[in-house]
């Protein structure tokens, strides 16, 4: 089994949800808590090399990559909370608010 299969293997599966209104403001919220995580994470460190080794430029693009799929991961598995107090701030103004 190749370590990419083997990733997806342990992967939770996502089941469809139906496309409403606010499932798209959940999602896109989970989506604005990613970025604000992959941000912290890069502001953190994260993704640079630990050891004393030169890093070429394709290693530094693709810790780019890894640190946003953390950052996506993270946030699809609850984040910090920060998706569900815009959800809660969105609901607070009836639903008027874009997230």
């Amino acid at each position: 089994m190749s370590g990419i299969t083997s990733l997806h293997a342990h992967m939770p599966v996502q089941e469809k949800q139906p496309n409403t209104r606010a499932h798209q403001h959940q999602a896109s919220a989970v989506e604005f808590e990613a970025l604000v995580l992959a941000e912290l994470l890069r502001a953190a460190g994260a993704g640079k090399p630990v050891t004393g080794f030169e890093s070429g430029l394709g290693e530094d693009q693709f810790a780019s990559f890894l640190v946003d799929a953390q950052a996506r991961a993270i946030a699809a598995r609850g984040g910090i909370g920060l998706a569900e107090m815009v959800m809660r701030a969105s609901e607070k103004d009836g639903g008027a608010g874009h997230v």
